[in-house]
């Protein structure tokens, strides 16, 4: 998936928001994606949204947009190595950070975010957007 981007929860509100155009970030190798837990954040914030059904219809049409990857066994063992490694610097980062730097490494995608915590994290090819 060379070129390609796992986007974090922060871009992909910014793209349900309308303040990321994915299609200005497309070429001809360019792919996003989300995961399992970027996806579960979104919906938790449609479900404690005023306009539920709404928000909902926004992310399902994301999801068809960008490909929803699922968190296996190999996800798992990144998530150990980067919690371990994160934890011999010193420098925890959110549980569900854990598991979004994990799968962008396990799949070989850059992290598309807007939080400067992932910079701790070894071998996880960041952009901010």
């Amino acid at each position: 998936m060379p070129g390609s981007y796992l986007l974090d929860t922060n871009i992909a509100i910014a793209v349900l928001e309308s303040e990321v155009d994915l299609q200005s970030q497309q070429g001809s190798r360019f792919g996003a994606y989300l995961n399992t837990i970027v996806l579960g954040e979104l919906l938790f914030g449609a479900e404690n949204s005023q306009r539920v059904q709404k928000n909902r219809l926004r992310i399902e049409t994301l999801a068809a947009v960008c490909p929803v990857l699922p968190c296996d066994a190999e996800t798992a063992r990144q998530y150990g190595r980067v919690r371990k490694a994160l934890l011999d610097k010193g420098r925890p980062i959110p549980e569900n950070d854990l598991w979004i730097a994990a799968s962008a490494r396990r799949y070989g995608l850059i992290l598309a975010t807007r939080d400067g915590h992932f910079d701790y994290v070894d071998d996880l090819m960041t952009e901010t957007w």
